[in-house]
């Protein structure tokens, strides 16, 4: 990003959020603080979760734009210049979509079944629910406050943004072999916590919401129920 940013603006910063790290991330980025101006570097002491560490980086944001992806390499940051030319004022997101998933074949599986369960249950008008390469307005943050801690956030993110009336965009992103890490949003240790929070997000943002409505339209003067 250091070197990509300053040929788009030059009024630009980089958070950075260590989420708890063990293996000396910490001390390095602690290091690049001190030696970078435009760097903001941001500590959990203990591992909260991936949603937990994109609420602290959104909430520590100062610019009109935001922009975030993940640091595992399977996004190209070259690529935000596409977001950016179609960041209009009439738009409020720029949703990227996965050109073709490069993961294991269990993973891609996995992943269209999530994706279409996703769409259905919270009826969601959007390709890709999952892809962490987006750009979007501060502002939306007024409408919006994300509570999820874990990778559910992006399915309460794009549900609450759509409700909300966010305009959104979205444009095709290509999508590598993870170069660092590994994905904790499918192992054991997180599927209680996750399916949790799904049901969750999809009682509150979805049935809830959706009975809200209707006992609304019931409560109408001049309203008949059948």
């Amino acid at each position: 990003m250091a070197w990509l940013l300053p040929k788009l603006t030059n009024d630009f910063e980089v958070v950075v959020v260590d989420d708890g790290s063990t293996d000396g991330t910490l001390e390095l980025l602690d290091t690049l603080d001190r030696e970078y101006a435009f760097l903001k570097v941001i500590h959990h002491g203990v591992n909260r979760g991936y949603g937990a560490a994109l609420i602290t980086g959104f909430a520590n944001c100062s610019k009109e734009l935001i922009f975030y992806t993940d640091g595992d390499g399977q996004y190209d940051v070259e690529e935000l210049p596409t977001l950016l030319s179609v960041m209009t004022e009439e738009v409020d997101i720029v949703n990227g979509y996965k050109i073709s998933r490069s993961d294991p074949r269990h993973r891609i599986v996995l992943g269209r079944l999530y994706q279409g369960l996703m769409r259905w249950l919270f009826q969601l008008n959007v390709r890709d629910v999952d892809c962490d390469f987006r750009l979007f307005r501060r502002r939306v943050f007024e409408r919006v406050q994300l509570t999820c801690d874990s990778g559910v956030i992006c399915v309460e993110m794009m549900k609450k943004f759509q409700a909300n009336g966010c305009r959104m965009v979205e444009v095709p992103v290509n999508h590598y072999h993870r170069s660092s890490g590994t994905s904790q949003f499918f192992s054991f240790k997180h599927l209680r916590r996750v399916f949790l929070q799904l049901f969750t997000a999809w009682w509150n943002l979805a049935i809830r919401r959706k009975l809200t409505r209707e006992s609304t339209r019931t409560a109408l003067p001049g309203h008949v129920s059948r």
